[in-house]
């Protein structure tokens, strides 16, 4: 079964929610899980400076060594930068549940990472936006749709690559070209097969806002979502969850439509439903399972 919110796949997570920490900061970790995430992502690109690489690699052996009270993700360094074999060296023998893959270009950079990975098969969940050319990519990831845990896209390395000023307008919304790449993300999750996953939101201190990001998100067709800091996570889980009257409007649904098999649309409490929203209450059932 895929992901939640996955149209097809072969692992089976619950990925409303994943966590960054960052890998040399090993007295976060304990913390990080105790938040509700559904998975943790150990970080070792971004977040840890060249010269703490080992110290983290290490803190995550240890961690994964242990009793895991939440399902561990990698991040490990992009292919092009000479660190990911020392990084897989290090974590792979406590088996994570799953790799992301940073700056990935298509499903090339997904094949170049199995074969780094040999006999040893991982969810790989790619960040697929952080350069440029990683935009004419997106859509090969159903070639490799099989091996990922989702897709998701990131907003600060892009606009950093091209040498733009923000990613953002005043108000924190995307600009136009950072709309585009985050619906072209979307839609190249949905046809890979996999789950869309919406990336951070950068502010700790604004629960209002960022509730309004994730109704949103989910609201597009995202099915999940990464976090910066365990306080985010409460909002995440919860906006990603379908409410008690959702379901009971799906099942509602999903019931007329098999009391009259064959039939294309109907009436449902007065107003008309035909197949497409057979298709979505499948999909908020499939959310509750």
């Amino acid at each position: 079964m895929p992901a939640h919110g996955a149209d097809s796949g072969q692992w089976s997570m619950t990925l409303r929610s994943l966590l960054f920490v960052p890998a040399d900061r090993p007295e976060r970790f304990a913390k990080a899980a105790a938040s509700g995430a559904d998975a943790l992502i150990l970080d070792l690109e971004d977040s840890v400076a060249p010269e703490k690489k080992d110290a983290g690699r290490a803190a995550i052996a240890q961690w994964l060594a242990g009793e895991r009270p939440v399902k561990t993700f990698v991040r490990v360094n992009p292919l092009d930068g000479g660190l990911t074999v020392a990084d897989l060296a290090a974590v792979l023998p406590g088996r994570p549940d799953g790799l992301v893959l940073p700056k990935s270009e298509g499903a090339a950079s997904v094949e170049a990472l199995l074969a780094v990975l040999g006999d040893v098969r991982l969810p790989i969940l790619p960040i697929a936006t952080e350069t440029p050319a990683a935009i004419f990519q997106l859509g090969s990831y159903g070639a490799v749709g099989g091996h990922l845990a989702g897709l998701t896209w990131g907003a600060e390395d892009l606009p950093a690559a091209i040498g733009a000023a923000t990613s953002r307008e005043a108000d924190g919304s995307y600009t136009a070209p950072y709309e585009m790449v985050r619906g072209l993300t979307l839609f190249a999750a949905h046809a890979a097969g996999v789950a869309a996953i919406e990336t951070v939101f950068p502010r700790i201190d604004a629960p209002d806002a960022l509730g309004a990001y994730v109704a949103r998100a989910r609201r597009d067709g995202f099915t999940g979502m990464m976090a910066i800091h365990p306080a985010q996570i409460e909002i995440i889980n919860r906006g990603f969850t379908p409410t008690e009257a959702e379901i009971a409007h799906a099942r509602a649904v999903v019931e007329a439509f098999a009391a009259y098999p064959g039939v294309g649309a109907l009436k449902l409490y007065g107003k008309m439903i035909d197949r497409p929203h057979l298709v979505q209450a499948r999909r908020i059932l499939a959310l509750e399972a």
